[in-house]
């Protein structure tokens, strides 16, 4: 539930006076659909499934049924952790022993300030993707339009790749392999191909009308929202939450900056 206590993690800006702030949290209650709360931590974008072209037939080469990498404990507790925390999103399933595999990657879990973080080797799968190549706006492209703006506020899509559903095909391909079993993604996950053009043109068509306009700003997982007065940086967040909220994605509300 989007409650109180949960609208206090949005970061503010300290110029906002508090009759701001008040009309901020009346439009972030109205919209709370497209934030991510404890009975809906993930979204799951609609009519968006993500699919995966090889340049190869089948039956696949052997290179792309790989074993699991060889691991010592620590690593296997941490892999199990993010593998069942996964499982809890609707991110994964387990594989049944009865279904036939024909693609396998290795997962590995990285260490980075002493937390873990589960990443896939999906090299030799990226190797026979046919490459999506749309195109992905340099970031001085934006600094510029953002150079010109008065008012913004930058959203985060929380766990952004993993809320694009991807299709029965694409799931064929996306299985991975760990000790404690074969696993298949059921959402797009990290470090595969296509992943951020997929993603990035995923967004710009579902914002194409506004984007025209020149007030918003879409770079991979940031939402970032430009004005020149209050009033319209209402009306424009209004805007952007509810096709937010229609498209049933996803906003991390610690990650806001208004």
């Amino acid at each position: 539930m989007f409650v109180s206590d949960q609208l206090i993690e949005a970061q503010t800006s300290p110029e906002l006076t508090f009759e701001m702030k008040g009309e901020l949290i009346e439009i972030l209650f109205q919209y709370r659909e497209a934030f991510a709360s404890d009975n809906v931590p993930l979204g799951a974008i609609k009519g968006d499934e993500v699919d995966i072209m090889l340049n190869v037939e089948r039956p696949y080469p052997s290179l792309l049924r790989r074993p699991a990498y060889p691991a010592s404990l620590r690593p296997r507790e941490a892999l199990e952790s993010h593998i069942n925390e996964l499982m809890k999103l609707g991110v994964l399933r387990k594989f049944g022993h009865h279904e036939e595999v024909e693609v396998t990657a290795p997962v590995v879990s990285t260490w980075h300030n002493y937390k873990s973080n589960m990443v896939g080797d999906f090299r030799e799968l990226n190797t026979y993707t046919i490459p999506d190549r749309y195109p992905i706006h340099r970031i001085h492209e934006n600094l510029t339009q953002l150079s010109q703006a008065i008012l913004i506020t930058s959203m985060d899509v929380l766990k952004g790749f993993h809320q694009n559903v991807l299709t029965p095909h694409a799931r064929k391909l996306l299985r991975i392999i760990a000790h404690c079993g074969v696993y298949e993604y059921l959402r797009m996950p990290f470090g595969i191909k296509n992943a951020p053009s997929h993603y990035q043109r995923m967004r710009n068509t579902i914002f194409a009308h506004k984007l025209s306009e020149g007030w918003l700003i879409i770079y991979i997982y940031k939402i970032i929202i430009c004005s020149e007065t209050w009033k319209f940086h209402l009306e424009r967040l209004s805007l952007v939450l509810k096709k937010i909220g229609q498209m049933k994605m996803k906003i991390s509300l610690k990650k806001c900056n208004f």
